[in-house]
């Protein structure tokens, strides 16, 4: 430890020493030793304050940038913890946070993209008066109270969304298998009625052929149920009041929909992914709507 470094503890100590606990009052004594040993670690500090504030660019301003270390190093001792670091070592970052932050107030207007706009640099502890007078910061203008309830609304939103999604897909492949098997065992039904030549070969891929028109037949049910879930689960009342003039074709589309938002409910209980869905708070209409996708009646 050089001399300078054992002469900047011992002043920092010396401060430390003579600041009262939190809530007493401090002597005149301690004042003066307190004051006594800030200046002299000033001293002791001065060639490294004034290597910073040529370095910051900040000659034009030495008086103000003097100052803003003088902050820094009051600062510095309030958060000295000799366990962490010697404080030679600690103070140099808080000389250069403050340096920093002096060069950003005063050369930010300065540029010429910040010429161009007539920008200005407004600090946000600025004092402001509100409407009724009372003093206020424009930090405090600026927080927006709703600003966690509305991202929790819009992440409730996305992961309704997606569950919607996730639950028709899933439900619109059941039937796509369920229909595909319906007809393969037609198919084999009518193979099985069928005189079998032995002399052609039985061909595994050939031995149940599907009627492609009974397939496209199947393919339009399930674009039905899916157009039908998507306009029962929808928060758009517009698709499903004027999407469908008549009302016998909207009352089956409402019955099937309603069977199928069971199937999905069964469905969704059965598979682990959504138990957290369905097990979640609802504080939205969008996460209440994704926990009972298929109990909507």
């Amino acid at each position: 430890m050089s001399k300078i470094t054992a002469a900047l503890e011992a002043a920092v100590t010396a401060v430390i020493g003579n600041t009262p606990p939190e809530g007493a009052r401090q002597t005149n004594r301690q004042r003066v030793e307190s004051d006594r040993a800030f200046a002299q670690i000033l001293k002791l500090i001065a060639p490294r304050i004034r290597h910073f504030i040529r370095q910051y660019g900040l000659v034009a301003h030495w008086d103000d940038a003097e100052q803003c270390c003088a902050i820094g190093v009051h600062r510095a001792i309030l958060a000295y913890d000799p366990a962490k670091a010697q404080f030679t070592t600690f103070v140099n970052w808080q000389l250069r946070g403050e340096l920093q932050a002096l060069r950003f107030r005063l050369m930010t207007d300065q540029r010429q993209s910040a010429k161009k706009v007539a920008a200005t640099t407004v600090s946000l502890h600025a004092g402001i008066a509100g409407a009724d007078g009372e003093e206020s910061s424009l930090e405090s203008t600026i927080v927006d109270e709703q600003a966690l309830e509305l991202t929790e609304a819009g992440a409730s939103s996305y992961m309704a969304a997606i569950t919607r999604t996730k639950l028709i897909e899933e439900y619109v492949d059941q039937l796509r298998i369920a229909g595909t098997e319906q007809l393969q065992r037609k198919a084999r039904s009518k193979t099985a009625e069928r005189p079998v030549d032995p002399s052609v070969p039985r061909l595994k891929a050939a031995l149940y052929p599907v009627d492609a028109a009974e397939l496209a037949a199947v393919e339009e049910k399930i674009a039905l149920h899916r157009e039908a879930l998507i306009r029962r689960l929808s928060d758009d009342v517009e698709v499903d009041t004027t999407a469908v003039v008549d009302e016998a074709a909207r009352e089956r589309l409402r019955q099937v929909a309603k069977r199928a938002t069971a199937a999905m409910a069964d469905m969704a209980e059965r598979a682990p992914r959504f138990a957290e869905v369905l097990t979640a708070p609802a504080p939205s209409r969008w996460r209440r709507q994704a926990a009972t996708v298929a109990v909507a009646g």
